[in-house]
């Protein structure tokens, strides 16, 4: 019988993808992501260390910023299954991801299970059948230096944001953070938005003529623009600086506006239109090279409207099933396995036209890009088309953006002819263009940026009729243009991954991840599809700016992704650099510890803005952004909160003087209800414009409010639609069981039945207007579900100390939820049956013995990277 051979990749999914290759006799588990972390709280501290002046940090600092590792929360289940299959077995294969944070993750494997078998490092860079044999017949080492590389990364991660985020918390507000590539990230997005307050609007004119040739006979227009008079070109757009919107003034260039723009054309409607000109010009294009992370990124969020996590997630799954190479890569390359099968699927689906003469390679602009890695693309030898892969939804869809993308860098470039005609009129010359693609080659397949290539394909051309020189044509009209110069846009996931790349910011595998911190901190929100910062995000920039500016320069941040480049190839000792990092000259720990004094929270706390001159300053404050006025003794204090919607550079000094008037006054009924008589109060708060039945009193404290509908404004919202909206909460009656009242309503996240201090969200078949009592009794009795998939299966009500007390049955078992905490359960107590037995002071003592709510983990479950050498000494 042959031996047992233990494989461990990350995923339930790549295991059973890799178990489809693989020989009876091996075994395929999966760790689930890592199995060893840094302490993310106090709680998860082992007592042994708690008193060390490092703890805090989760790093010796004072001996070769040795990492303190523990095991995160359910993993000890999984490390106890991996042992046990590891006992009989001959041979260890660690198969984690192929970049430096699955080198680490094997690293740490090999660590915790501490085999006495032979281990090796399986890689491969897609799960085919080929990919995975061949791996099996090429095993390494683990490579330390990518480990290294992995590791200082990580632990210079925690250094930064260990020691600056605590320091924000308490010049600004509690659970904010700063990080290494997440501030600068930061910084992009505010100074855009600063470099659109400093923008200054300036208006424009041109012209455009419709005109039609006779002899046609259809009388179709075609369209020309005003391109010049009297020899001087028209000013258009890139006239203007497009920071700040200032005209740049040339002798060559006419400005005009509408006065002499209207006496121009006034004269050109009574002359010839004569075709002074007629150019053609033939050009190729070329389709854009495979996918790499980033471009992924930014494909996936303008074509499919995916954040770059959501794009990554996708991508993962993808990978995980066997359909597309690795995703994490910065190398465009293609394999020549991979560039026969894109070859010989074009020609069988479109034929051999369609082939580029010679074969495209791609090599990467990065100068970090690491070329053994491949670019995304589909798996295998056989390009599966996408509508044979039997996907569905995301990942249907993201697949078939790689299928296409792939398919068209071996593809025949794309053959164009534009057509340029010079028309006068008197002293004015016109301009007009048309495009006709001669063989669309690769736009048959994708166009980057496009939706359709069949779109693209009409988009790309633009019809203009057969034109000769000196003919005349017939101006059917003609009418005047006005611009105005725009701010710079403000930056899309798609734009800010593309800059981020560019300033060697980062790697692309993290920016999903920076972004969506951005998010959670509500540092950014999004205004459509674009990125815009909150007045949080511009403080936290303005104290990093004024206090650690070196930290978040855009040269640094990329200066130290070189230096984890070096580390991974050996050439930078880690260790020397992380004590320059944060014991040097103008180290980390030194800047905080001698600047921290010398921030004033209450300035911190103010954002000055430059076109702002009514207050000092927008202050942040635990409920969002306000102004205060007066306080002095010749006026009271006035606080007047700004609408959440409005974005630093949208506020003005009119919108705060307003705002201000608005809370001085006592506000005037815009109308009484109907039933009741009393006023309806048409009012601006936090949260946007709102209406209020009756005033706030003392018999009247919690008056009735409801949020203005969005997009809607408010002159066109009747009396009865604002009785309407303030007949919610609406109360449907009684539970039968607990005789307690069932009432619904519309929230943040939508409307929702709530019973009890039960809430349920309703379906979207469900009106919060006219459903009924029943109908929500259905709601309420359905399963609650809490994060990440978990489901309730107890509610005790509330313990002792008020808090909620419930057991959730979640992905590693059932648990304790108490409050917002979540508690685990004794190993004793890991069956759903037993759980449902337990009685509410049952529960409450075991909440008691663990001791508080957060000391789950015991001490016996935690793992330190330093160990004792018999001499005494510490190493890792």
């Amino acid at each position: 019988m042959d031996e047992k051979v233990l494989v461990i990749v990350e995923s339930p999914t790549k295991a059973r993808t890799i178990k489809k290759f693989l020989p009876k006799n091996y075994v395929v588990e999966a760790s689930v992501g890592h199995v060893r972390d840094l302490p993310q709280s106090a709680a998860e501290i082992p007592k042994k260390y708690k008193k060390e002046p490092w703890a805090r940090l989760g790093i010796d600092v004072d001996h070769n910023f040795s990492p303190l590792y523990v095991t995160p929360r359910g993993k000890g289940k999984v490390i106890q299954q991996l042992k046990k299959h590891l006992k009989d077995a001959s041979l260890l294969l660690l198969a984690t991801d192929e970049d430096r944070e699955g080198e680490s993750i094997s690293w740490h494997l090999a660590n915790v299970l501490n085999p006495k078998v032979p281990v090796k490092r399986m890689v491969f860079h897609e799960i085919t059948k080929k990919a995975i044999l061949h791996s099996l017949d090429h095993g390494r080492d683990v490579n330390m230096n990518l480990v290294n590389a992995q590791e200082t990364r990580r632990i210079l991660d925690r250094l930064y944001g260990y020691t600056v985020s605590p320091l924000i918390w308490k010049k600004i507000s509690y659970g904010l953070s700063a990080g290494r590539v997440q501030s600068p990230g930061l910084r992009l997005i505010v100074d855009r938005e600063r470099e659109r307050i400093d923008f200054q609007k300036m208006s424009f004119w041109d012209a455009k003529a419709k005109l039609y040739r006779p002899e046609d006979g259809s009388n179709t227009c075609f369209e020309a623009k005003l391109e010049t008079f009297q020899g001087k070109r028209i000013a258009g757009s890139k006239d203007f600086d497009a920071k700040t919107g200032k005209y740049k003034e040339k002798k060559q260039v006419l400005l005009l506006d509408k006065d002499t723009l209207t006496s121009i054309l006034a004269e050109a409607e009574q002359k010839k239109w004569l075709v002074d000109s007629v150019t053609e010009k033939r050009f190729k294009t070329k389709p854009a090279p495979p996918f790499i992370t980033s471009t992924l990124q930014q494909e996936g969020n303008r074509k499919l409207h995916l954040s770059a996590r959501d794009t990554m997630r996708t991508a993962q799954r993808l990978y995980e099933k066997g359909f597309i190479t690795y995703m994490r890569t910065d190398s465009p390359n293609l394999s020549q396995e991979g560039i026969q099968g894109i070859r010989r699927m074009i020609e069988e689906l479109y034929g051999e036209k369609y082939l580029s003469a010679q074969v495209r390679q791609y090599g990467s602009k990065a100068r970090s890009a690491q070329e053994a890695h491949e670019a995304i693309r589909p798996a295998g030898e056989k390009f599966l088309p996408p509508e044979q892969t039997g996907l569905e939804g995301r990942e249907f869809y993201l697949y078939s953006l790689i299928w296409k993308r792939t398919m068209a860098t071996q593809m025949a470039e794309g053959e164009k002819v534009t057509t340029t005609a010079k028309i006068t009129a008197g002293e004015a010359q016109f301009t007009t263009s048309g495009t006709r693609i001669l063989f669309p080659g690769y736009i048959r397949v994708y166009v980057e940026g496009k939706d359709d290539p069949e779109a693209a394909l009409d988009d790309k051309e633009a019809w203009l009729p057969k034109l000769k020189e000196n003919e005349e044509v017939t101006l059917h009209s003609l009418e005047p243009v006005s611009h105005e110069t725009k701010p710079p846009a403000r930056f899309t996931e798609a734009s800010l991954v593309r800059q981020l790349e560019k300033m060697d910011i980062g790697r692309p595998s993290t920016y999903a991840s920076i972004i969506n911190t951005l998010f959670q901190r509500e540092y950014i929100k999004k205004q459509g599809n674009a990125l815009v910062p909150t007045f949080t995000g511009f403080a936290v920039i303005q104290l990093l700016e004024k206090n650690f500016h070196e930290l978040i320069t855009y040269s640094f941040t990329s200066d130290m992704e070189d230096a984890l480049d070096e580390i991974a190839v050996g050439e930078v000792d880690r260790l020397e650099y992380l004590r320059s990092f944060y014991f040097g000259d103008k180290g980390l720990k030194e800047q905080v510890e001698k600047r921290e004094k010398d921030i004033d929270p209450k300035e911190s706390r103010m954002v000055k803005l430059p076109h702002i001159t009514v207050v000092d300053g927008i202050r942040v404050g635990k409920y969002g952004p306000y102004v205060l006025v007066g306080g002095d003794e010749k006026s009271e204090e006035i606080h007047a909160s700004i609408p959440e919607g409005v974005s630093p550079s949208e506020i003005t000094n009119e919108v705060i003087k307003e705002l201000i008037e608005t809370q001085k006054k006592e506000p005037e009924p815009i109308g009484y209800h109907p039933e009741t008589q009393e006023a309806i109060y048409f009012m601006t708060g936090r949260y946007g414009p709102y209406y209020q039945l009756g005033k706030k009193s003392e018999d009247n404290k919690k008056p009735r409010r409801a949020s203005l509908p969005a997009g809607k404004n408010p002159e066109d919202v009747s009396i009865e639609e604002i009785v309407k909206l303030l007949s919610l909460p609406r109360t449907l009656g009684k539970h039968p069981e607990t005789k307690k009242l069932v009432t619904v309503n519309n929230g943040r996240f939508g409307p929702y039945v709530h019973h009890d201090g039960e809430f349920r969200s309703l379906k979207k078949e469900d009106d919060v207007y006219t459903i009924e009592l029943e109908r929500a009794l259905e709601i309420l009795s359905e399963p609650k579900k809490g994060r990440g998939g978990s489901v309730r299966i107890m509610n005790f009500g509330k313990s002792s100390d008020g808090k909620t007390l419930e057991i959730y049955n979640g992905k590693y078992g059932p648990f304790i939820k108490h409050g917002s905490k979540n508690v685990s359960l004794p190993s004793s107590l890991k069956k759903v049956e037993k759980v449902k037995e337990l009685s509410k002071d049952e529960v409450e003592k075991l909440l008691k013995d663990k001791g508080s709510s957060n000391s789950q983990k015991k001490s016996k479950t935690f793992q330190t990277s330093k160990t004792k050498t018999k001499s005494g000494k510490t190493k890792k």
